[in-house]
């Protein structure tokens, strides 16, 4: 009984996760980030803990 419960919250909650997703986020792959930009010549973003600021 109890795996069963939750077995079915897990899967319940997994389900609500990817209507939320799907739900609140347009999907616009011409806007995307590369999923791997090894070599693809764009500059990172975003910050690095260590670095000092400017």
């Amino acid at each position: 009984m109890t795996r069963t419960v939750t077995a079915s919250a897990a899967i319940a909650f997994l389900a609500a996760l990817l209507v939320f997703d799907q739900a609140s986020a347009d999907l616009n792959p011409y806007k995307a980030p590369p999923a791997f930009a090894l070599g693809s010549g764009q500059a990172s973003s975003g910050g690095f803990c260590g670095a000092l600021p400017e």
